[in-house]
């Protein structure tokens, strides 16, 4: 590693950008009181923290799915940061790409799966799904472990879960989970 390499999985303001998409996705989840009607489709969320914003090998754009920049350029805007995961929660569809900086981009996008291109078999070697993953968790574990990628953080629109995933491994809570004991009832 040379003496510039920054390692984003332990650096300190990178941290904080994952640890703002995590704090939101539970937000919004606890925030929709709907998660307990019959076939339910609440709010959903898919964000990818990257260290290259060269991703257009593996992702394509999902047409008219943007995330609104005019109204909040950073997950460091506080109370707009909020109100445009809100919105788009509820309204977009695609995996919502963050820089390592807080930075979000415009395009929303879809993660192609792992093994579309040369060179990936090993990778889809270090992802095991779990029972509970949909097709969101899906490509959000498998995205996990692409070498730009530092970590990546969903909202299931099913359950209200919400899940981080770093190099093929996932964290999640379900709903009832986030919080812990410093939830407010």
């Amino acid at each position: 590693m040379s003496s510039l390499a920054i390692e984003y999985g332990t650096h300190e303001r990178v941290r904080e950008v994952i640890d703002r998409l995590t704090f939101c996705a539970e937000h919004v989840s606890l925030d929709f009181d709907g998660w307990e009607d019959p076939h339910v489709k609440g709010p959903g969320l898919y964000f990818a923290v990257v260290a290259d914003r060269e991703y257009g090998s593996y992702a394509d754009p999902m047409g008219d799915n943007r995330w609104p920049r005019d109204r909040c350029r950073s997950v460091f805007a506080e109370d707009a940061f909020v109100e445009a995961t809100e919105t788009v929660s509820l309204e977009c569809d695609g995996g919502i790409v963050v820089a390592v900086d807080g930075e979000v981009e415009s395009q929303m996008v879809r993660f192609r799966d792992l093994g579309t291109r040369s060179g990936e078999a090993d990778l889809a070697d270090d992802v095991a799904y779990e029972p509970w993953m949909g097709s969101r968790h899906m490509s959000a574990i498998e995205t996990s472990v692409r070498p730009d990628v530092v970590a990546t953080v969903t909202l299931s629109e099913e359950t209200g879960r919400v899940s981080v995933f770093r190099e093929g491994e996932a964290e999640s809570a379900t709903r009832k989970e986030i919080g812990g004991p410093w939830r407010a009832e």
